[in-house]
């Protein structure tokens, strides 16, 4: 069952219908959950289950669902991650593949969705360009910018009493592309990932990816079948790990188990081997190292390449580890159907790339896959009192909340694991504040450490995209719960049992001159 997507619903005086159900849309809800991703879909399925009778609606810019999974259209678009971690806990994941396709992601949030009812809070092309706190009514002004079936767009306001964003910290609109020399004398075609073009054929073509993250090495094995050649570009290796396509020890516990049963042992076991590679990874590099480079010159037959093409220079996790499902990105180049060239562009020419060592690869198509660009929650930049919170000066809070900013929380997965395990606990969290703010007759809360909190990145990893950007996000402390961890385990067992009145500073109700505020239920 599709939900009403892509357009369906009909916006018509401040109704949204197309659903099962027609929903009032007031000029106030209690939640406001911004993307309508992977995340923001299981925000709110949380928030209707464990804040019952809250008012919320789900705001998308786009006119779908999906988030990445439905912006993302290049050949082969997987997930990274199992998918019975990368799926959510409450709904278990049913298709065969451990590692899926894109496609098949976007059906299981859609369906999610429909099964759920949170397909009818969803309201369409509509993006949030002003978020204004007032301290005085404890309550977030939105501004929406909302486009119609027609493309033209009107501005309206809405309130709420918390704002969390589930957008992601990707810039959607727009990828990261260098400024190669000479690309404008290139005679054939440039095409960036995040922006595929439908009707791209590239049958019998020569075409080159550049970049080597994942991105890359999915499309390689996708085009290799149809393309004349397919050439991998990269400046320096990638560590890139070979992973089963399907979980054949997933597949026992399904045939013995109730589906949610088995999905709940499925997910702990994945979790646990996961964490223990990282683990693993992070304390033994040498070990992992060989370990690594051992599986792929077993698959690839040649230690030479695999020393030229696949030993980095950095060690295992100090960026994120590209999985390929069942090998097949190697096993395109043992079919001599794809190639990786490691090199540098000197210049493009009308016939393709110079390279610094005096090699040319001559190319029809060129594919730039060198990467995302960060952009800190969606883009909206929030305002407490009239002025803008400079992001870079706030601290996260249980990888959540920011000082400085009241009633207000972010999503953000883990960088060394799949992005739902922390974003569930996260939703869990937000949902714990906002029952925490009824229950003590609170109007607000915001983060407040205790003492002077040592600076780190939010986002320690060495990969070019965030060393980017990260300058512009929030910063996480030394200790808990200031420290972004990236360990599921330790943060399951912690983060529902933070003790809320000592790290939140509260605002009471009767301290707000509005007399019009939702009562606590």
């Amino acid at each position: 069952m599709r939900s009403a997507s892509r357009g369906d619903s009909i916006r018509d005086g401040g109704r949204v219908t197309g659903g099962p159900e027609t929903a009032v849309v007031p000029d106030h809800l209690d939640v406001v959950i911004v993307g309508a991703g992977l995340s923001g879909v299981g925000a709110a399925y949380r928030l209707q289950t464990e804040c019952p009778g809250k008012t919320y609606a789900v705001l998308e810019a786009r006119e779908s669902l999906g988030g990445t999974w439905d912006l993302f259209r290049y050949p082969g678009i997987r997930s990274d991650s199992d998918m019975f971690t990368l799926g959510y806990p409450f709904k278990p994941w049913r298709d065969a593949k451990s590692i899926a396709d894109g496609p098949s992601i976007l059906r299981y949030v859609e369906e999610t969705a429909a099964e759920f009812g949170i397909d009818r809070h969803i309201r369409y092309g509509t993006k949030v360009v002003g978020a204004d706190w007032s301290t005085a009514s404890a309550r977030w002004t939105l501004t929406l910018e909302q486009r119609d079936t027609a493309g033209s767009t009107t501005q309206r306001m809405l309130t709420c009493n918390f704002l969390y964003v589930c957008a992601g910290y990707y810039n959607y609109d727009q990828g990261h592309s260098p400024d190669f020399p000479g690309i404008d004398s290139f005679a054939g075609q440039v095409v960036h990932p995040q922006f595929w073009p439908e009707d791209l054929d590239y049958a019998g073509k020569r075409v080159v990816v550049i970049g080597s993250g994942a991105t890359a090495v999915t499309l390689v094995p996708a085009m290799a079948d149809q393309a004349e050649s397919v050439t991998m570009l990269q400046r320096s290796p990638t560590w890139i790990s070979a992973v089963p396509g399907r979980d054949k020890q997933a597949d026992k516990i399904r045939e013995l188990l109730p589906p949610q049963l088995a999905h709940r042992v499925i997910r702990t076991k994945n979790i646990l081997f996961s964490i223990g590679f990282y683990q693993y990874c992070r304390r033994r590099p040498e070990a992992a190292r060989k370990l690594l480079t051992g599986l792929t010159a077993r698959i690839l037959k040649d230690r030479q390449v695999v020393a030229e093409h696949f030993t980095p220079e950095y060690d295992p996790w100090d960026q994120r580890l590209c999985a390929v499902p069942d090998a097949d990105f190697f096993k395109a180049m043992k079919k001599g159907k794809a190639q990786v060239v490691t090199d540098h562009i000197e210049t493009f020419g009308p016939e393709g790339i110079r390279l610094k060592s005096g090699r040319i690869l001559e190319a029809d198509i060129v594919v730039t896959a060198t990467g995302l660009q960060l952009l800190a929650f969606g883009g909206i930049a929030p305002r407490v009192d009239g002025e803008t919170v400079n992001l870079s000066e706030q601290f996260v809070w249980q990888g959540a909340m920011l000082t400085g900013v009241p009633n207000f929380a972010v999503c953000i997965g883990y960088t060394n694991a799949s992005w739902t395990l922390r974003a569930d606990l996260t939703s869990r969290l937000v949902c714990k504040v906002i029952n925490h703010l009824d229950r003590n007759d609170y109007a607000a809360v915001v983060p407040k450490p205790e003492g002077k909190l040592d600076e780190r990145p939010l986002l320690d990893l060495a990969s070019g995209y965030i060393q980017r950007s990260i300058g512009d996000f929030p910063r996480q402390g030394d200790r808990h719960p200031w420290k972004v961890r990236q360990n599921y385990l330790l943060d399951s067992a912690t983060t529902m049992r933070t003790s809320l009145h000592k790290t939140l500073a509260a605002t009471r109700r009767s301290a707000v001159r509005h007399a019009d505020l939702p009562v606590a239920r």
